[in-house]
């Protein structure tokens, strides 16, 4: 008897693993640089390479699944993840470890738009909010429970074969002096999407027809730098930089926030990824409970700048944070303020857009993603003059942010009338 599987629930399982897979590096990572002996610029070279690959190969999938299918371009992107994933728990050294990384990056980018157009493909535009925000959920699933399983799994062993036995990277807890095994956490993300692999091939139709498909000239799209030069001399140019920023800022905290705390104050894997799933748990509550009503009472304007005043202050807690979990407050306080901005500013970019939804979705998604992958590249670099100086200038430049949000915002968006503001689905995908 022939199991069906629902597409949506394939797609909704296919992105959870990708974000798993994300989110499980994220505390393994500055664990990893302290092994390999190489500095924090080093991760944030590393961490920046993988969002910028994102950003650069993302759109040429999504163009590749409208000539040749959905179906084929979402199995490239969860066997690469597979590949990639294994290569990295097999890294020998930190050089290893950026190619392999630079590699998941580039092949995992397949999955999330084609999954988004996928899901375009099977709903009607009535449902289709109720589709996207099905993709949404498992991204957040995936970045709330990646770093707590990323950080549990360095604690177990798995029955691996011989000759990989010897290839596997093992570290000390600074704290307890157990033994950290650092390269099974990609091996069991890389398990989970082979696992989504036969489903993908057996249960999931094509769900894009040959007579749907296009043929484009690569010579009529416009190269992403003109897109993104128009978009900053439109009017809500301002709104594409805040995008920017509020990106940069969250990856220039996360990026190294684990080796903060790991060297500062001895933290282990498993208690960084713990902290980062709390900050993904209090950021869905935030956006299911309290974001609405707040939007309605106080308007998008008077948030964002809430919220911007609040991350500022928690940038400075983590730079004159004196304890552990002086550190974890200051972290929850920060996302709090990073919280309220995204959906904020993505609301009213929509709102204002004159140029159509689609672009201006696309453009906003663009600037956060090269925030997602400068954020990384600066915080490292600071990092290594000194340890907070990440921190101090990510609470700069909330600050510059708000004092121009002071002259610009309300010409920008003064005389729209507020709405509830949507989810931002992009928020954490790093």
């Amino acid at each position: 008897m022939k199991v069906k599987i629902a597409p949506q629930a394939i797609l909704f399982l296919s992105l959870v693993i990708v974000m798993l897979g994300f989110g499980i590096a994220i505390p393994l990572m500055p664990f990893f640089v302290t092994h390999f002996g190489v500095s924090a610029g080093a991760l944030g070279l590393m961490m920046s390479l993988y969002s910028l690959m994102q950003f650069i190969f993302a759109p040429m999938w999504g163009q590749i699944s409208d000539r040749v299918g959905r179906k084929p371009i979402l199995l490239v992107g969860v066997i690469g993840y597979f590949i990639a994933f294994v290569l990295q728990g097999l890294s020998q050294d930190f050089y290893q470890l950026m190619i392999s990384r630079t590699l998941a990056g580039i092949l995992t980018s397949a999955s999330l738009p084609t999954a988004m157009a996928y899901m375009v493909d099977i709903t009607e535009e009535k449902d289709r909010s109720k589709g996207v925000g099905l993709m949404g959920a498992a991204m957040g699933v995936g970045m709330i429970f990646g770093p707590m399983v990323g950080g549990l799994l360095t604690k177990l062993s798995l029955p691996l074969p011989e000759a990989i036995t010897g290839l596997v990277q093992v570290t000390q807890d600074a704290a307890t002096g157990d033994l950290i095994n650092l390269s099974i956490p990609f091996f069991a993300s890389a398990i989970l999407a082979l696992l989504a692999v036969p489903l993908i091939v057996l249960c999931l139709p094509e769900s894009l027809v040959k007579e749907r498909r296009r043929q484009q000239p690569a010579a009529v799209r416009e190269s992403r730098v003109r897109q993104l030069i128009s978009g900053l001399k439109g009017p809500i140019g301002f709104l594409y930089i805040m995008a920017f920023l509020l990106a940069f800022a969250l990856a220039n905290m996360e990026s190294v926030l684990g080796m903060y705390g790991q060297q500062h104050f001895t933290m282990s894997p498993a208690e960084v990824g713990l902290m980062m799933g709390a900050i993904g748990v209090l950021s869905v509550i935030q956006q299911g409970v309290v974001i609405g009503p707040l939007t309605r009472k106080l308007g998008e304007i008077k948030v964002v700048r809430g919220g911007l005043l609040i991350s500022m202050i928690g940038f400075v807690l983590l730079a004159l944070a004196f304890s552990k979990w002086a550190l974890i407050v200051a972290a929850l306080v920060f996302n709090f303020g990073n919280t309220l901005l995204q959906p904020s500013i993505t609301a009213m970019v929509s709102k204002r857009a004159q140029g159509g939804q689609g672009a201006a979705m696309g453009l906003n998604n663009s600037f956060q993603s090269l925030g997602r992958a400068t954020g990384p590249l600066w915080a490292g670099f600071a990092y290594d003059i000194y340890a907070t100086l990440s921190f101090w200038t990510g609470a700069l430049i909330q600050l510059v942010a708000l004092i121009y949000s002071l002259r610009v915002l309300g010409e920008v968006a003064g005389s729209v009338p507020e709405e509830k503001p949507r989810l931002d689905l992009d928020q954490q995908s790093i």
